[in-house]
């Protein structure tokens, strides 16, 4: 394969991946991070540090808007519920 195609299907890869982040609010940042070791923020940071390395300047905001397809703030309100203590305990456990 080569190097131009498979940029592409990382890219594509990466799109279903944000959208399905997008679709399934559900799945709050913590579950993510306690099952996967990583969630939606991180995935910003990523996003973030990948702009910055190429010299394109974005904040974490603008990087978070990318992800979670609107300000971060606006999710938080809508879908962002209070962590059960199992899984707050579960984090501090695996994150510490």
């Amino acid at each position: 394969m080569d190097k131009q195609t498979e940029t592409e299907l990382e890219a594509a890869a990466f799109r279903a991946l944000r959208d399905h982040l997008r679709e399934r609010t559900d799945v709050q940042n913590i579950d993510m991070m306690n099952l996967a070791g990583f969630c939606r923020n991180c995935l910003s940071r990523w996003y973030q540090e990948a702009a910055n390395a190429r010299d394109i300047h974005m904040d974490k905001a603008q990087a978070r808007e990318i992800v979670y397809g609107m300000p971060f703030d606006e999710w938080r309100d809508k879908y962002q519920t209070e962590a059960s203590d199992e899984a707050k305990a579960k984090f501090a456990d695996t994150h510490s």
